[in-house]
């Protein structure tokens, strides 16, 4: 049964009344002695008590997408068929755009994430990770006005623990820019929600770590020369962005500042600069890793200025500071807008009315890429 699905939820609820009704029928009539009538109904109230957090974690993990699979939940789960070490560049030499084209078949993404969402298994060639990538194509795309068109993507990243279907279900994403990109409010993009949560029970940081993981290639290499290969996508930097909130806040920054060959912009909702703040991380505790999977290191020792351009919010303590940060330390072409936010704790409503917003700042950001670009062929 589905972690995520319908039944199980109905089920949990069923349970957990018969669990409250057990003992109002049964508290009396327990017979024997002292210790077994004690014993007895102690469990009966034990299990009322379980089976009424599990129907507030389901609910609560429908509505955060924290947790897509059973594997993901008991930390049984690990998509990383290999962990070669791949360079500075994280391509271990490949020249991905000359590699053979992956094709993928999608199938409907079923679940809490709304109409239009589909998702495929892909097997990372570079990365050596395999993993579900959900994909969203904006009302445009089979518009036969724009059949020669390519359009501009976003990858979008979930917090930790976070499931695919994130961004569309607990944030709406989809079902709030639809009517804006129809009334060119916003440009078309394809937005792509690749799988973040790769190990046992920890956070990879979308870092590269030979060995353990390449969750760094796998975001910003397999998952990206996938989407080219199977739609009328962008092919060049100025044509993708990456967003995340919380985790994937930090990892959006940290890949948009490290590839400005790959990313045009980063998004980060709520995010942090130091591994540290997230104590799953595994670039969190080795001190060289933490040190360089950190956007603010990446940006003051960048050998030239990157050319991206970063969204952060946050509020004090909770992202804000870190944005400033990073803004003190950028210079041309790195551009990085702050936006301080007042109250409202880390949590999804959060970021939810945050969606427009961002999206109009990509689409600025963007440029004319940001809005739907001649065919090139891909």
């Amino acid at each position: 049964m589905s972690l995520t699905g319908t039944p199980f939820l109905l089920t949990a609820v069923v349970v957990a009344v018969a669990a409250l009704l057990l003992p109002l029928f049964l508290w009396s009539r327990i017979g024997g002695p002292a210790v077994v009538r004690g014993a007895s109904r102690l469990l009966m109230l034990l299990f009322a008590q379980f089976t009424a957090i599990l129907v507030v974690f389901v609910m609560v993990n429908n509505a955060n997408g924290l947790y897509d699979t059973w594997d993901d939940l008991l930390g049984t789960g690990n998509h990383v068929n290999a962990a070669p070490d791949l360079g500075p560049d994280g391509t271990g030499g490949k020249k991905a755009a000359s590699a053979p084209k992956v094709k993928q078949t999608f199938k409907e993404y079923k679940g809490k994430v709304g109409n239009g969402v589909m998702k495929t298994t892909l097997k990372g060639a570079i990365s050596g990770v395999e993993g579900d990538v959900a994909v969203w194509l904006p009302p445009q795309y089979n518009d036969p006005a724009y059949k020669d068109k390519t359009f501009p993507v976003v990858e979008l990243l979930p917090g930790y623990p976070g499931s695919i279907g994130a961004w569309f279900g607990s944030l709406h994403t989809q079902r709030q820019l639809t009517p804006m990109m129809r009334r060119g409010e916003v440009a078309p993009f394809i937005l792509v929600s690749p799988r973040t949560t790769l190990l046992d029970g920890r956070d990879t940081g979308c870092a590269n770590v030979p060995g353990t993981v390449n969750a760094d290639t796998w975001i910003s290499v397999d998952v990206r020369k996938m989407i080219t290969d199977n739609f009328r996508a962008a092919t060049g930097p100025e044509g993708w962005a990456i967003a995340g909130y919380s985790a994937g806040g930090h990892c959006a920054a940290k890949l948009a500042i490290a590839h400005p060959d790959r990313y045009r912009a980063g998004v980060d909702l709520s995010g942090y600069n130091d591994p540290a703040a997230e104590g799953a991380s595994i670039t969190a505790h080795d001190p060289k890793l933490r040190r360089e999977s950190n956007p603010l290191w990446i940006l003051k020792n960048a050998a030239t200025p990157p050319h991206t351009s970063l969204f952060v919010s946050g509020d004090l303590g909770d992202g804000y500071n870190d944005g400033l940060a990073l803004k003190k330390a950028a210079k041309a072409p790195t551009t990085v807008h702050v936006v301080r936010l007042n109250g409202g704790g880390h949590r999804s409503s959060v970021w939810e009315h945050q969606v427009p917003d961002v999206f109009r700042w990509l689409t600025k950001e963007l440029g004319q890429a940001g809005r739907v670009a001649p065919a090139n062929g891909i």
